[in-house]
């Protein structure tokens, strides 16, 4: 009986496939090189940029944190990147995704990562700045543990909504309530940025928890940072002539994602602005009453 080495072709398809899986890895890699996308705004050194581009690590120790910028500014977009948190005891610091704009009256949308004892979970700490106001924290543990590997975390901000993504999962959604008088971020241009910095004060357990500055440096780690975004330059936004390849835009939770932003909610979310009426006594802030289709 001939073996499958001995057919003809098969030596052939071995060959084939090898070289298949080997090119994979790059198949698959959808962001652009970090020197291109971003740079590394302080820690004095603390911020670097390795792989041929490919991976940044911003590390914190008692003299200072770090952190990096995307070098475009965007009026709408979808940023995604993989990050990598600090692991063991990271009580007391905080790794800061988030977009932001300039001036008094700034917009902002924020993902932040509270550092936590070993063996305790991450708290997953979101919040919507609308002309200088905040105050819109919703709170998530996590279902895995984010130090182990890499995962995506997402940012979406549309005319339509914002909306926060855990491995592609929708985790929250903040909607633009213009038509009932809500503010929402449309007319100011927002930069990325990142950090890791120490927050003892407030950012385990309320500060009951200090940094243990025994384990630094600490250090989180990025890599497939993508943007699709209305890239503004000189009062121009990209999107301007090339609207129709940016779904984005106009991108909707649909029923299967509705469905997984109230599992995460369910199950994950441990704070929410909209049901603390002890905070808000005399009424809820008006985005927490507004009565939507969905």
């Amino acid at each position: 009986m001939a073996t499958f080495s001995s057919v003809p072709w098969a030596n052939a398809l071995v060959a084939f496939v090898i070289a298949f899986v080997i090119s994979m890895p790059s198949m698959f890699v959808f962001a652009g090189n970090l020197y291109q996308d971003v740079d590394v705004t302080w820690g004095d050194g603390r911020g670097k940029i390795l792989n041929n581009g490919q991976l940044l690590t911003l590390s914190l120790d008692r003299a200072s944190g770090s952190g990096f910028q995307s070098k475009n500014q965007f009026l709408y977009g979808k940023i995604n990147v993989q990050i990598k948190l600090v692991s063991g005891n990271s009580a007391g610091t905080v790794t800061a995704y988030y977009l932001r704009s300039q001036g008094s009256s700034w917009d902002e949308i924020d993902f932040e990562f509270l550092g936590n004892l070993s063996g305790d979970p991450y708290i997953v700490h979101t919040n919507v700045y609308t002309q200088g106001k905040g105050g819109r924290e919703q709170q998530f543990y996590l279902w895995f543990d984010p130090t182990a590997d890499f995962h995506t975390y997402s940012l979406l901000w549309n005319p339509a909504h914002i909306v926060f993504y855990v491995d592609g999962r929708p985790i929250r959604e903040f909607k633009n309530l213009e038509g009932a008088g809500v503010p929402y971020p449309k007319n100011q241009t927002m930069r990325l940025y990142s950090s890791l910095w120490n927050a003892d004060d407030w950012a385990t357990r309320g500060g009951l928890v200090k940094t243990d500055w025994s384990q630094a440096p600490f250090t989180a780690s990025f890599r497939n940072f993508r943007a699709k975004g209305c890239v503004w330059s000189n009062g121009v936004s990209s999107c301007n002539s090339n609207s129709s390849h940016n779904a984005w835009l106009y991108e909707q939770l649909d029923s299967t994602n509705q469905k997984r932003l109230k599992w995460v909610q369910k199950n994950y979310m441990i704070y929410n602005y909209c049901t603390d009426i002890k905070r808000f006594p005399q009424a809820l802030p008006l985005e927490c009453t507004v009565r939507t289709n969905s």
